[in-house]
């Protein structure tokens, strides 16, 4: 009953959440021998696509060894994502569709729909192309590195942490 309890609240403790996410690295570790890595599946997915539209400019080193395109463990972990939230959001009854419409969002980027998708869409390029380069995205670097005390994790937390407070100082004005 308590479970059950602790499942439907529509926010959670960080440090049970924190502890769950290190459980669950552990545990595709052990029994998939996998470490968790969400990003390559964008790139995996928009791979496949690229082939099958244009099979020669998918014939690439990146799409063949970096990114192998098609369907593999990153698009899984990706869709598991999408089903935990969508089953969290709807047991804990703050499932909603919406488009960007948080008085925050209206706040600092304006009425105009249009603009906070631009935004949106901007800033989700930007990630996932920082992500490539990289080699991992926060799932993969931060939390599977440091599952495995990788000194880059906690290099790319510090520098997550360096460039995100300023960032979001600039875009919010303090008003946040």
């Amino acid at each position: 009953m308590r479970l059950i309890k602790l499942l439907r609240k529509s926010e959670w403790s960080p440090y049970l959440g924190g502890a769950l996410l290190g459980l669950l690295a552990v545990l595709s570790l052990l029994f998939t021998n996998r470490l968790l890595s969400a990003s390559g599946g964008f790139e995996s997915v928009g791979g496949a696509i690229v082939r099958a539209i244009s099979p020669a400019a998918g014939d690439n080193v990146y799409w063949k060894f970096v990114m192998p395109a098609g369907i593999g463990w990153s698009v899984f972990v990706l869709l598991g994502i999408f089903a935990g939230a969508l089953v969290s959001a709807l047991a804990g009854g703050t499932f909603k569709w919406q488009a960007v419409s948080d008085e925050q969002w209206k706040r600092i980027f304006g009425p105009a729909r249009w603009k906070r998708w631009l935004v949106l869409f901007v800033g989700a390029i930007l990630l996932e192309y920082g992500a490539g380069i990289a080699g991992g995205c926060t799932s993969g670097l931060a939390i599977s590195g440091g599952l495995q005390l990788t000194p880059s994790a906690f290099l790319f937390i510090m520098g997550m942490f360096a460039s995100g407070i300023p960032t979001a100082m600039i875009l919010y004005r303090r008003r946040y």
